[in-house]
């Protein structure tokens, strides 16, 4: 696939679907619409009890939109589980132009001065799409999905698209659902009018760690 837009790109997750690269280094990119999606219902998050002690240390200073692209590229290095990532030169810069033009967003953990985990993703209406996440010390993708969900949930948002679920997802409540059900939520969320909100209070993420179902 070639001549991708910002535009034409928006357009393709209000239908449902989203591109994704075969590896770092392949240049093309391709449509994923799978059979099954994975979501995180933001109504029954869960924060295991460990992290919640975690959570409630706040090992990290945690910015959004601070550095977006060291973001991305933070997502695209391989880790110990994931030897290669599918995020191209191509999808950088796709993303990159979406945050200037305000759809794509991250949340940054920082520790001395340093960029050492976090994610990014797709705001449209009220529905936001996970793309990747990455980190460099223990817990800070985990420790940024919270926040993230934590930010959306304040907001108002309906729909947080995590595209696949993996076991590390898994703890937080992630679920699959079929192309159908994830289409009928999808319209409906992209009804609302939520604004992703890169503020939120010591007090507003508290209250939302209580809100949250605890798991082991």
């Amino acid at each position: 696939m070639t001549g991708l837009t910002p535009q034409l790109l928006l357009g393709a997750y209000a239908s449902g679907i989203f591109p994704m690269a075969e590896s770092r280094h392949d240049p093309d990119l391709y449509w994923i619409d799978p059979d099954v999606r994975g979501i995180i219902p933001l109504e029954k998050f869960h924060i295991p009890r460990r992290l919640r002690k975690t959570l409630r240390a706040s090992p990290f200073e945690i910015r959004c939109d601070s550095d977006f692209i060291e973001t991305v590229r933070g997502c695209a290095e391989p880790q110990g589980d994931r030897p290669e990532t599918w995020i191209n030169d191509e999808i950088e810069r796709l993303y990159n132009t979406l945050h200037e033009m305000g759809f794509a967003h991250s949340v940054e953990c920082w520790q001395d001065g340093h960029l050492v985990g976090g994610l990014y993703g797709v705001s449209l209406g009220g529905a936001f799409f996970g793309e990747s996440m990455f980190s460099r010390e223990r817990d800070a993708s985990k420790i940024a999905l919270c926040h993230l969900a934590a930010r959306l949930r304040n907001a108002g948002f309906a729909l947080l698209d995590s595209q696949f679920v993996t076991d590390h997802l898994t703890q937080f409540g992630a679920e699959e659902i079929d192309r159908a059900d994830y289409k009928q939520r999808l319209a409906a969320a992209l009804k609302i009018d939520a604004g992703f909100q890169p503020e939120l209070s010591d007090a507003e993420f508290e209250a939302f760690i209580q809100s949250t179902t605890q798991t082991s």
